[in-house]
């Protein structure tokens, strides 16, 4: 049968581009259905600051009938800006295990970035660095933590078919309780705990959308210039403290002062996925109560490190503050298990990022997932 491509209007037509997802991984245990509400309204302009600096196409795909795949095409202005390499974007890359199904999407989303004027594609960004990212390419039966991708084992060999190239991998890594640091990481630890000027102190719920601020800073400042930064916009910043409201966990997300200014920052977050992995992606009847239980009363046993840095200066100051970010490890590490968290992730983190990647298995994690990034010129 003939592959059929439609396209969908972001905030208007989403339904189908939602259920692909369903038949795609049907059968896989591993795959998490995302809650309806929250991937909706990352899908609308009306309520996403995303799209205040982007444009999104969505297609999908149906054979014999059947929905057999999706994906996106996304401009980010705030990557041209930055980046100025004519890229657009392609995300939500997920369909069945049929070549056709999979080119004939990537055809869609290559002619509207192409008419777009842009002349390279990478992806999948769903829908941007800042978002979900990369096929996975090992660690199938691990399901995805919160604000991770999933995909099924033959994504990333139809992408390879279909003309794209590996551009990045990127690594999710996994530390257990049972892990215990080397004497030189605790040493760290026990020294900065000794420095008088040096407090590590947690985030404070009730002016978290000046706290966000701060730990922008040090993320634009830590990372700028490494593949695939992006920095937040201001409403993108008050997006995410309106939804970090709701998962945050002060004792696990903390920021590294000395002498009373932000020198670093280390923030941990439940693992929601865990919470929701089986409500089917709605909250009713009876999947809001569910949720609040297993996020409010009893928290979920995984989390995920998202963002870990110190600022320039104190890096350079070795001597002194060089111990800084084993210690902030050592320290969330502590944190979580006087909570009850049994693991975390780490990530993710560049493949070609030596010295933290380097900096993460001293502290005895492993890499258990890997992503990877296509590209494709136009």
């Amino acid at each position: 049968m003939t592959v059929e491509i439609a396209s969908h209007e972001p905030g208007k037509d989403v339904e189908d581009f939602i259920q692909a997802a369903f038949e795609v991984f049907e059968g896989d245990p591993a795959w998490i259905p995302p809650l309806h509400m929250m991937i909706a309204e990352k899908l609308d302009p009306q309520k996403d600051p995303f799209y205040q600096h982007s444009e999104v196409a969505l297609f999908t795909a149906r054979k014999d009938g059947r929905l057999v795949g999706r994906v996106s095409a996304s401009i980010d202005r705030g990557w041209l800006d930055l980046y100025k390499d004519d890229t657009g974007h392609f995300g939500y890359f997920d369909t069945v295990d049929d070549e056709e199904v999979a080119r004939a999407l990537l055809d869609a989303a290559e002619k509207w970035l192409r008419d777009k004027g842009c002349k390279r594609m990478n992806g999948p960004m769903s829908l941007s660095a800042n978002q979900e990212i990369g096929v996975l390419v090992d660690g199938f039966e691990h399901p995805p933590s919160l604000d991770m991708g999933h995909s099924r084992r033959w994504q990333a060999g139809l992408a390879e078919k279909c003309g794209l190239t590996k551009e990045k991998d990127v690594f999710a890594w996994r530390y257990d309780k049972e892990m215990s640091f080397n004497a030189r990481t605790v040493k760290a630890w026990e020294a900065v705990q000794a420095l008088p000027e040096v407090k590590l102190r947690s985030i404070d719920k009730s002016k978290l959308r000046a706290e966000l601020g701060t730990i922008m800073s040090i993320y634009n400042e830590t990372w700028a210039g490494k593949w695939a930064y992006v920095p937040l916009t201001k409403e993108e910043l008050d997006k995410a403290a309106k939804d970090m409201s709701l998962v945050l966990d002060p004792d696990i997300a903390f920021i590294a002062d000395i002498d009373g200014e932000p020198a670093g920052m280390c923030i941990m977050i439940p693992n929601i996925n865990e919470a929701i992995a089986d409500l089917g992606g709605s909250l009713f009847p009876f999947g809001w109560a569910k949720l609040l239980w297993r996020t409010q009363v009893k928290h979920p046993k995984s989390a995920r490190l998202i963002l870990l840095g110190v600022r320039e200066q104190y890096r350079k100051n070795v001597k002194r503050y060089g111990g800084l970010s084993a210690a902030m490890y050592v320290e969330v590490s502590k944190r979580g298990r006087a909570k009850g968290y049994e693991w975390a992730e780490l990530g993710w983190t560049r493949e070609d990022d030596a010295p933290i990647n380097l900096g993460i298995r001293s502290m005895g994690a492993k890499v258990y997932k890997t992503y990877r990034v296509f590209e494709k010129k136009l």
